[in-house]
């Protein structure tokens, strides 16, 4: 089997995780091989809205490189959606990851098991917690973005709402 082909398969099954959860979810046509796909799901239900980027590796570390990981950022807040990266480890299952809770690797960010079972959270973890109005009023007042991402200062003034 290709990596496309195991690709899609793990996006497959993520896109399933949210519809057995009761929320919307769409796969992304292109992404990965299309310009402007920049992620792989974009799932939702009321109040919540989530862009994914979804990984897998039979390996124990997963790289993903800065353009990829700031186009995905960018792409996301443009539609007002928060980042996500999925990722899935052969017999580990999936975790979920804040994509500023990777590491930097110097070329590119990376997640290994060990960074997943510490800051990641397993599926119910990360999308069914209980969040105030109050929370979600404050992060999307104060947009903390880690500037070694952002490529250009109009991409950061879309991050951060200023005008341009």
């Amino acid at each position: 089997m290709s990596n496309k082909s195991k690709g899609s398969n793990a996006e497959r099954e993520l896109y399933q995780m949210f519809v057995d959860n009761h929320y919307r979810a769409v796969r992304v046509a292109g992404s990965g091989v299309m310009e402007n796909a920049d992620c792989d799901i974009i799932a939702g239900k009321k109040g919540k809205k989530y862009c994914i980027e979804a990984k897998s590796s039979k390996k124990p570390v997963k790289y993903i490189t800065k353009e990829q990981i700031n186009n995905f950022i960018v792409f996301s807040n443009i539609f007002g959606l928060k980042p996500v990266i999925a990722v899935r480890f052969n017999r580990l299952g999936w975790f979920f990851i804040n994509p500023k809770q990777m590491e930097d690797s110097g070329k590119n960010w990376v997640i290994n098991e060990e960074i997943a079972r510490k800051r990641g959270k397993r599926f119910a973890q990360f999308f069914e917690e209980k969040i105030k109005n109050k929370e979600v009023n404050e992060e999307n007042k104060s947009l903390k973005v880690d500037k070694d991402i952002i490529l250009d200062e109009k991409e950061l003034d879309m991050l951060t709402g200023a005008d341009y």
